[in-house]
């Protein structure tokens, strides 16, 4: 076996999970295809990953990361059967939004041993929450994988059916949080602190309260115990309460939710 990861697509998410992946993995054990072939060679250089040929990714991996798009996986499987049908010992790992395994199966013509994922782009600096489900993954494969995708940042074992709705949080979350600091941060500049000096603010005050909540849970409480009693704090939170923050934010998930239950139809 010449590769032990291939990644067949190598966007946004792609290029976060091999930058990630290539701190666990030999960067010579990991190839890389995508149409874009200056998208590949670039990453190439950057890791040190090889990039190379859809049939060499096919023929030549463990695992083959399918990095497409959901709306395009059939096709592109479809071109790679040719290579995929005489394997034997391949593991796929797929991260399309709304395609469960048995479709993802179905479109490879043959019933590979196939992990599901559905990482965040945080993955890219160690930060990540990749959500995964496994079918017919023998035990020695799938530990492989946790220790190739453990610098990515923390990995939760789901049940297929509700990985979709976990994921319309942690894999759409990003771009929530996102707005929120950089919302933040406006709110610092029209109170006359500079540009980036804000940015830093927002965003430092973020990843603490976040740690905050991993290591002691409740954030209720953690919020409780910023608010003073007719406080500056308190005022604030009466302000997002009043412009329906919980309300925006819980609709962002369901809205999310929805958008990848419509994909599936």
């Amino acid at each position: 076996m010449k590769y032990e990861f291939a990644f067949m697509g190598c966007g946004n998410m792609g290029g976060a999970l091999v930058r990630a992946v290539a701190k666990a993995v030999s960067p010579t054990k990991i190839a890389l295809f995508d149409k874009d072939t200056e998208k590949a060679n670039a990453l190439g250089v950057e890791t040190g990953a090889i990039p190379t040929t859809l049939k060499d990714v096919c023929e030549n991996a463990r695992f083959l990361v399918l990095g497409v798009k959901p709306q395009v996986m059939d096709a592109a499987l479809l071109e790679a059967q040719e290579y995929l049908l005489a394997r034997e010992d391949l593991t796929l790992i797929t991260m399309a939004a709304g395609l469960s395994i048995s479709a993802v199966k179905q479109a490879a013509g043959k019933r590979f041993p196939t992990i599901r994922i559905m990482p965040n782009t945080p993955a890219e600096v160690g930060e990540g929450m990749i959500l995964y489900c496994a079918d017919h993954v023998d035990g020695e494969s799938l530990q492989a994988f946790l220790t190739a995708f453990a610098p990515c940042g923390k990995l939760m074992h789901m049940e297929e059916s509700k990985i979709d709705a976990a994921s319309a949080l942690s894999g759409c979350g990003p771009a929530f949080c996102y707005m929120f600091i950089e919302a933040l941060a406006d709110g610092a500049v029209e109170c006359g602190i500079p540009r980036a000096q804000a940015l830093e603010l927002a965003a430092q005050t973020a990843l603490g309260a976040s740690k905050m909540v991993l290591k002691h849970g409740n954030p209720g409480t953690l919020k409780d115990n910023v608010c003073s009693p007719g406080g500056t704090t308190i005022a604030g939170v009466h302000a997002l309460e009043k412009d329906g923050l919980r309300a925006a934010a819980m609709d962002a998930v369901l809205a999310s939710y929805q958008k990848t239950l419509a994909l599936k139809k």
